[in-house]
Order: structure tokens, then sequence, then C-alpha cells
């Protein structure tokens, strides 16, 4: 329902077509404040897929199961849905908690380099680009153990589909030859998310991830190898990593690791990580607790004028260090190396 001035009681009603998919879409998109219509009990679930048991647990309840759709409608290129600070509220969808649910508990799609492969393969599909890490980091700790990009990047390489990834892991340089394979045929980008260096911070706000050096060394060896790599500045907190010296301490590592390019992003705070956040911040720097709520009492999003500043000083440092901004995921193709001329050869005389 939307507000409506032109009718007597303000309320427009639309109706969703598209099937479940598209249902779940715009819920996921959208968080309307009318719930009501949310339950998708007794709506039926089609699948082509020919999915197989990895394994079985009695967690003692019964929860239903059913599929979280990615932003673009299409299909999930990420086999693990878990784990970035805006993704907590989707573990709620499965009856989990945001909270440490979410840190303990991944669901992994375990046959999703098959499912890739099927669809790039489908009549349907157009080539369109494929951007993985945008929701959920495809180079986790799981992925060390179910090792599904191997099998994702295998299936856009044959099919020569353009993709980027966007992560903090460092698992992704297992992965370098078969990016290399992938860049002699499309476009690839590369992407690495570091929003600031200082390593007490690190430990509090990102445990279980790659320390922001590491991960900085990553871009390096990325780059020592032909690839262009950008880094998206984020989160960049209020009152924690927005200050002048933290800012340029971390531009100047992003410069030094051979990035072409920072993208800043203040931290935004949507459903479940923003209850999550705000019990850490008020245990941990509870004098930052009114700041926040100032800063944040209109939704998710820091407004506009804080943005626009941290933003600007970001620009500034940027051009001290000689860094260029750049747009994160950029798609780069590596250039390929012209085979060599053959050697002039002399002619017989007859």
């Amino acid at each position: 329902m939307l507000d409506d001035p032109g009718n007597l009681n303000r309320v427009r009603q639309l109706r969703l077509t598209g099937g479940l998919p598209e249902r779940l879409r715009f819920f996921h998109l959208t968080d309307p404040a009318v719930t009501s219509r949310r339950s998708i009990e007794g709506m039926a679930l089609k699948c082509r897929a020919r999915l197989r048991v990895a394994g079985i647990e009695d967690l003692g309840l019964e929860l239903p199961l059913w599929d979280i759709t990615t932003g673009t409608g299409d299909f999930i290129a990420n086999g693990v849905v878990s784990h970035n600070c805006f993704a907590r509220n989707t573990h709620t969808y499965l009856d989990l908690d945001a909270g440490a649910d979410f840190d303990r508990k991944v669901i992994v799609k375990v046959n999703a380099g098959e499912l890739v492969r099927r669809e790039l393969a489908a009549p349907k599909w157009r080539g369109a680009h494929i951007a993985m890490g945008t929701n959920v980091d495809c180079y986790q700790r799981a992925e060390g153990r179910y090792r599904l990009m191997p099998q994702i990047i295998e299936a856009l390489r044959d099919f020569a589909n353009p993709f980027s990834i966007l992560t903090k892991g460092t698992l992704l340089l297992r992965d370098l030859p078969l990016l290399r394979q992938a860049a002699e045929v499309t476009r690839v980008g590369l992407s690495y998310s570091v929003g600031f260096v200082d390593e007490a911070l690190w430990r509090a706000v990102e445990p279980g991830t790659p320390s922001p050096r590491r991960r900085l060394d990553a871009v390096r060896q990325l780059t020592d190898a032909g690839f262009s790599v950008g880094v998206l500045m984020a989160p960049i907190l209020p009152g924690l990593s927005d200050d002048d010296e933290s800012i340029d301490a971390t531009v100047a590592a992003i410069a030094a690791s051979g990035a072409t390019g920072v993208t800043p992003l203040p931290l935004h705070l949507r459903p479940g990580a923003r209850e999550w956040y705000a019990r850490w911040l008020a245990r941990e720097f509870p004098h930052l607790v009114p700041r926040y709520r100032q800063l944040y009492q209109a939704g998710a999003y820091a407004p506009q004028a804080y943005q626009r500043e941290v933003t600007a000083r970001v620009r500034m440092a940027a051009r001290r260090h000689g860094l260029h901004r750049g747009e994160v995921g950029e798609n780069r193709q590596l250039p390929v190396t012209p085979a060599p001329a053959p050697a002039a050869e002399q002619l017989s005389l007859l």
C-alpha cells in the first residue's frame, strides 16, 4: 500500500506479479511497514534443480526453509547465504537469529556451481554482468571447506560471462589461476573492502575476517598479477574511523597497495545489523550512543550532509596520496599479449 493523497483514505493498493520469487524480492528490498502479507505458508515452491542432501543435523526444531533471492532476481551465484553486515536480517527469513545465529550458523548451497552453469546455459540468459559479494562474502571461511567459487568461476569462464567479486577474504588468491583464465575471455572486476587499518578496531568490529593489512597484501598480489583492483572503503564508522587521521592512514595504505581507486561508504544500519551494532556500541563505546541516535534517527543511512563531508575528506586524502577515486567492481579485462610476429624468412633462389 502506498500513501496516495488523491484517495479519501490516502491509501493505494498494488498487486505484485511474478510469483513467489518477485514477492520475496520485493519484501527483501523494501522492508515495508505492513507485515501481514509476508507469510509464504502454503505457496508452491517450484525448482528444476536436482538437489542432493549433503548432511542432516537434528536441531530439535521445525523450521520452514526457502530460497533467498538476490537483488537481481535471477539466481544466487554465491553458494553461501550469510555474513555481511547488511545481510544479517536475511537469517530471520529462516527463523534464525540475526545476532548469534548469523555468527555461528552458515547456510550453504552446496550445488551452487552446478546451478550457475545450468543458468548460464539457459537460452533466456543474455550474458549480463554478475556481481558477487555484494550481499554476502563469497570468500568467507566456509569457502575454504566447500570450495564453491572455483566451480562458479570455471562456469563463468567457460561461458565468457563478465563478472566481478567484492570480498574481504584473502582466500581469493587461491583462485588466481582461474581468474586469469577467465580474464582472457571476458571482463573480470576485483575489489576489496577495507574500511580502516586500525587493528584494534578491526578485532572489535570484524572478528573472523582477515586483517586489513592482509587484505591490502592481497590487493598488491592481484595488481602484480595484472588485475586492476579497486577498494571499497567501508564501513566508515562515525566517531571511530571517520577522523582525519584514520582516513589519511587508511587511504595511504590503500594507495601503497597498488589499488586503482577508492570509493568511500559510511556505515549504514539496516534491520538486523542495526540492533546488533547498537548493542555492541552501547557495550564498547557508550559515549557514542547519543551521536548514533542522532545520525540514524531517520533510517538506515546517515544524513546526506554527513556522507558528503566524509566523501570529500576521503577524496582529498586520495589526491594527496596520488590515488584517483575509482568505481568498485569496475570490469577490466587483462590485456592479451599479442603473439610474436613470425621471424622473417629468407626466400631461396630458384
